[in-house]
């Protein structure tokens, strides 16, 4: 076996199969280098939408810190071959504060930003979080942390917002009541997932409390509510509200849409409800869309 020095960092890349740079003929300065995506001529077609996805980013939501998972897309004339993609994280950074405040004045800020700095017609973002809030358990009051899912939609054209929408996913119990009535002693009952999607009318005041309105709706609704922590007391409490509220996810979806429908601020939504069913291999869902 050759005997090798191996103590020096260089010497130990060059033994595992590192090479030395080649001198290379293209240029190193900005100024001198191509920019293919600025290249000017008809290419065909008018996009719609061109950015990226999949991007993770802090985001406060509420009083928590928390992660989103962010789309930031704009349009792309006919005449353009691609956007310079740098500048899209450029604009996302103009409003990080320790993290994107997730509410509808700092992402339209994101927009108008995003849509001059790309010299573009139009911008748009999709941003998904989680929503952390503070819940006590129903009868001793014993406070924790719950959580759900919310999920912010927003367009911007002619140096206005065109399209605002919002959406939350939340936990919830549900008991079915075809198990209640044939049985002679108890109930299946489930975990139920309640979703619903909101087109937020732009001629209307949103409340500061939409996100407590929207869950309140989700889960009031339902059988029972879940909770992070529970005392006997409270389980008690939940397990025998369930039992008093059955609800199959055709009643939910209808009377989650009663609440939202009655919200000015919203002019059409969507719900879906599933049940991870506890005596099937399937779920069950239902879902509908509503405009005022």
């Amino acid at each position: 076996m050759t005997n090798i020095d191996l103590s020096n960092r260089e010497t130990r890349y060059k033994h595992f199969g590192s090479v030395d740079p080649i001198k290379g003929t293209k240029p190193k300065n900005k100024e001198d280098m191509a920019d293919l995506q600025n290249t000017k001529k008809d290419f065909l077609f008018d996009v719609q939408s061109v950015g990226i996805n999949n991007l993770t980013y802090p985001v406060k939501v509420g009083d928590y810190q928390s992660v989103g998972n962010f789309e930031l897309a704009t349009s792309l004339r006919r005449d353009e071959k691609g956007i310079n993609m740098s500048r899209i994280l450029e604009s996302l950074q103009t409003q990080n504060d320790g993290g994107i405040k997730l509410e509808f004045d700092t992402l339209e800020k994101v927009l108008e930003v995003l849509k001059e700095r790309m010299e573009q017609e139009s911008s748009e973002l999709t941003v998904e979080s989680t929503w952390f809030f503070n819940k006590p358990s129903p009868g001793t009051k014993l406070d924790a942390v719950a959580h759900a899912d919310v999920l912010y939609h927003m367009e911007y054209d002619d140096n206005k917002v065109t399209k605002t929408q919002f959406g939350m996913t939340a936990n919830v119990t549900t008991l079915c009541p075809c198990s209640k009535e044939i049985s002679e002693y108890s109930a299946h009952n489930q975990r139920g997932y309640v979703k619903v999607l909101l087109d937020i009318d732009e001629n209307e005041e949103v409340p500061e409390n939409y996100k407590e309105i929207v869950y309140r709706a989700l889960e009031i609704n339902a059988s029972s509510q879940l909770y992070p922590i529970l005392k006997r007391t409270d389980e008690k409490m939940v397990t025998e509200r369930a039992y008093e509220n059955p609800r199959f996810v055709e009643d939910l979806i209808r009377l989650v849409a009663y609440d939202i429908h009655d919200l000015p601020w919203v002019k059409a939504f969507e719900v879906e409800c599933r049940n991870e069913e506890s005596i099937h291999q399937h779920d069950a869902f239902s879902r509908m869309r509503f405009e005022k």
